[in-house]
């Protein structure tokens, strides 16, 4: 109840796949889990979860980004490390945390996140508690150690590790 009026939960979720019926309930499920905490714990003038259920532009997310103390990334599988990347290439005043699943790809390369198993609720639970409370001064360190990772590992530098590679294979 202590961040009840004070924080809010913005899951940005695009619907890809719904004509399958599996997705399509998965996206009921949590769209209905979303209204019952909103109307167990809402206020005048807050509720705690903001479902945004539609492709957005890039555009429309950065301010998102750009915002948010905090980014969860829950992949159940390696993905979503673009979405992780591009929130920490929009902190260039270095603050908020970076919540990272320990199945994303990116996990293993983005050490000053709070890495965490999404089939576990209350270690989850637990990295976004840190998250909140974490002072600014320890945001501002891993941020900076994953920001300097994200720009030098770039798409230039991808490009150029596979051609290097491949000169090697043909020598």
């Amino acid at each position: 109840m202590a961040y009840q009026g004070k924080f809010t939960f913005v899951q940005i979720g695009a619907p890809n796949r719904s004509l399958i019926k599996s997705y399509a309930d998965i996206i009921n499920a949590v769209e209905n889990e979303a209204n019952r905490i909103n109307w167990k714990f809402k206020s005048r003038n807050w509720q705690p979860i903001l479902f945004l259920k539609k492709h957005h532009s890039h555009e429309e997310i950065i301010p998102f980004y750009r915002s948010a103390n905090f980014c969860l990334v829950t992949s159940l599988h390696d993905g979503m490390n673009l979405v992780a990347k591009e929130y920490i290439a929009s902190r260039d005043d270095n603050d908020g945390t970076l919540i990272l699943s320990q199945f994303a790809g990116a996990s293993q390369e983005l050490h000053g996140a709070l890495i965490v198993n999404p089939y576990d609720i209350e270690q989850t639970a637990d990295a976004i508690k840190t998250a909140l409370e974490m002072s600014r001064e320890l945001q501002h360190h891993k941020m900076k150690q994953m920001r300097r990772m994200v720009m030098s590992h770039n798409v230039y530098a991808w490009a150029s590790s596979i051609l290097h590679s491949m000169a090697s294979i043909q020598n």
